[in-house]
């Protein structure tokens, strides 16, 4: 929105030249990451105050550990919060013609409303489990597959039209289409590899991607700050690859598919990093608010959208690690459970509990020190999905 306004600005006057500064990208990023900063430390305790007014407290499960009942009655649903503070943000740093924001965009806010409804039922109808699972499931399966139809072509071409017209023609042609390399699966640390996928393989990935992505960031989310701060890492280092994958000359240098337009990202990327950086100032132990699943699936969903648009599936899963793991903990759990429980009529458990956060307070682990402990991780994760930009 501000690009637009300058550009108009700049062309009553040539006085009004500085305002070219908001051709560059790097400035707006910067700018909409201290924006979505400023905003959620400003509307954050109003934020809270309203929750708490409104008795949207977060209810604790009676299997839940023991040192957490304390936090019964938090207010929750803080993702409001964060989603408030990108999407101000990115509408005004982002080019709003560019046809990737639009799409994290809607993503972004469609699994936050998902969330929002599956809080609301938990605080509002105190109901300890909130949206049942199929229900939940088959709303991110729309929107993922929704989302992964459209990037199948948003990322082979170049404008919306051509986008249209590419999606036109492969209706016309019975749903046969050829994908550029660059809808191919990218392999990290090896030059030019890349596995054609073709329109289901590219549509199945994508739709696991974002859905997993939502979902792992959801379990991750079940300590003080725990889940806030890696999706901060994450999502900066994903602008890092936006920033790269559009520019020709960095992705022709770095031998990393060109995708005109996906730079745009970086403001998107910028405004959930100091979104997150703001929430995670209340958020902080002893927390003064969750952000309840319509932080989290949304969150989670954006990252993974960005990841699919910058061809970075695989790194997302490295520097994601923890999400990874987390999301595999409650899957081995619960299929070891179900298994041993049909073999021997008793079910058994690898973990003390899970996620795998709360096997480790079982163990003794402060909830400091595993939240800590994880950040130092996913840095470190982080800073080897940015090393595949060159090792190769």
């Amino acid at each position: 929105m501000l690009i637009n306004l300058a550009q108009w600005l700049q062309g009553l006057s040539p006085d009004l030249g500085f305002f070219r500064v908001f051709q560059y990208l790097t400035f707006r990023a910067v700018m909409g990451a201290l924006t979505a900063l400023l905003i959620g430390l400003a509307a954050g305790p109003r934020v809270i105050r309203h929750l708490t007014a409104l008795k949207i407290g977060q209810p604790i499960r009676d299997y839940a550990m023991q040192s957490h009942l304390v936090k019964s009655g938090t207010p929750t649903m803080g993702g409001v919060l964060i989603l408030l503070s990108i999407a101000i943000s990115t509408l005004l740093w982002a080019d709003l013609s560019n046809r990737f924001v639009w799409v994290v965009l809607i993503v972004t806010l469609g699994f936050g409303a998902i969330g929002w409804v599956d809080d609301w039922r938990k605080v509002v109808n105190k109901d300890p489990e909130g949206m049942r699972s199929r229900e939940k499931y088959f709303w991110q399966s729309l929107i993922g597959l929704l989302s992964a139809l459209y990037l199948l072509f948003a990322v082979s071409e170049s404008s919306n039209q051509r986008v249209f017209e590419l999606f036109m023609s492969w209706i016309a042609s019975g749903f046969q289409v050829e994908l550029p390399p660059t809808a191919g699966l990218m392999v990290p640390f090896f030059k030019e590899v890349a596995y054609p996928l073709g329109v289901v393989g590219f549509v199945c990935m994508t739709y696991l991607v974002i859905v997993g992505s939502s979902n792992a960031v959801n379990l991750t989310d079940g300590l003080d700050g725990l889940a806030i701060m890696p999706v901060v890492m994450v999502g900066s280092a994903l602008g890092v690859f936006a920033y790269v994958t559009g520019n020709a000359v960095f992705s022709r240098y770095l031998l990393i598919p060109h995708i005109p337009g996906a730079g745009e990202l970086m403001v998107f990327c910028a405004a959930i990093a100091g979104a997150g950086l703001a929430f995670l100032w209340f958020n902080t132990h002893p927390a003064q608010v969750f952000m309840g699943d319509v932080g989290a699936l949304a969150l989670g969903g954006a990252l993974g959208t960005v990841a699919v648009i910058v061809r970075q599936e695989i790194v997302l899963a490295i520097m994601g690690g923890i999400f990874v793991v987390e999301a595999l903990s409650v899957m081995l759990q619960v299929s070891y459970f179900k298994y041993t429980r049909k073999r021997t009529g008793q079910g058994k458990r690898l973990f003390k509990m899970a996620p795998l956060h709360h096997h480790f307070e079982k163990s003794g682990w402060k909830e400091t020190q595993v939240v800590v402990r994880f950040w130092i991780i996913t840095m470190l994760l982080c800073l080897v999905g940015l090393s595949t930009l060159k090792l190769r």
